[in-house]
């Protein structure tokens, strides 16, 4: 039985706080599993996760994709300014 279960991480960044929290899950298991099963949506209410990105190392993925061993699952928070605006901004002043 244990030779079914996988080794995540679940992360997830403020600017005040980042947690990672690593978890066992079932082979087959999928993100949106492993983000509910870690109990990072306590620790951070404000998570959406119909409104904000989800990845696994930096890739952009669907909450439905299949999680492999040792698979860093991140949420993103939604940008606050475009890039490109800011960098104008900067180039600006």
């Amino acid at each position: 039985m244990a030779d079914d279960l996988i080794a995540v991480e679940v992360a997830y960044a403020t600017p005040e706080r980042q947690l990672l929290i690593p978890i066992s899950l079932a082979a087959n298991s999928t993100v949106e599993l492993a983000i509910e099963a870690s109990g990072i949506l306590r620790e951070f209410p404000e998570i959406d996760l119909s409104q904000q990105k989800v990845g696994i190392f930096g890739v952009v993925c669907n909450l439905d994709k299949n999680l492999s061993a040792e698979d860093r699952v991140e949420i993103y928070r939604p940008l606050k300014q475009n890039p490109m605006d800011a960098r104008r901004g900067r180039l600006q002043k």
